[in-house]
């Protein structure tokens, strides 16, 4: 069954572009996009999410993350 999202598809959607268009801008290789992306995804964990539950959610991340590259 798949997940609902508790987020619109217009508002991921308007993220995902501007996320876009800003690698797009800046061209990076791919080891620095993945390297900024990174730290972006530590700046949110530490800053928005309670320090209980951090490693928690970045487990089921990285887990989500490996199966969506799986072939």
């Amino acid at each position: 069954m798949p997940q609902q999202s508790k987020y619109s598809n217009e508002q991921f959607e308007n993220l995902f572009q501007d996320i876009i268009v800003a690698l797009e801008k800046h061209n990076p290789s791919p080891d620095l996009a993945m390297m900024v992306l990174g730290n972006s995804l530590t700046h949110v964990l530490t800053t928005q999410v309670a320090e209980d539950i951090r490693t928690e959610m970045a487990e089921k991340f990285c887990q989500v993350l490996l199966s969506s590259v799986k072939k």
